[in-house]
């Protein structure tokens, strides 16, 4: 089982960075895949970036892709999201994830509370 504590988040200005991170719990991290979704409200939740365990591979929504960069630190039990460019339509409530490698949410086993990213115009 792993548990999952995402830090990071905030209220930001058009055109600036956040680094979103995202801390698990056991000894088996690197045994994942893992991702980043964002939900917002009245939405449903989106994919945005995931990362294969050994952090070799990484794939992204089109709305991201170029803008946001995910990785991982398998020694800090750790993965992160580099958000630069912030748009205001980011403003969400950001999650990460833990289990598959796909892009629907039924697809991952374990989640983190999420983190509020606010982009302000």
């Amino acid at each position: 089982q792993v548990q999952l504590v995402e830090s990071g988040g905030g209220l930001v200005q058009a055109g600036g960075s956040l680094r979103l991170s995202c801390a698990a719990s056991g000894r088996t991290f690197s045994l994942y895949n893992m991702a980043w979704f964002r939900q917002a409200p009245g939405t449903e939740r989106d994919f945005l970036a995931g990362i294969g365990r050994a952090g070799i591979y990484t794939h992204y929504a089109d709305s991201v892709k170029g803008r946001f960069t995910i990785s991982r630190d398998n020694a800090k039990n750790t993965v992160y999201l580099q958000m630069n460019s912030l748009k205001p339509e980011d403003t969400a409530v950001y999650y990460c994830a833990a289990g598959g490698y796909a892009t629907r949410p039924m697809d991952y086993d374990y989640w983190g509370q999420g983190t509020q990213v606010t982009v302000s115009s």
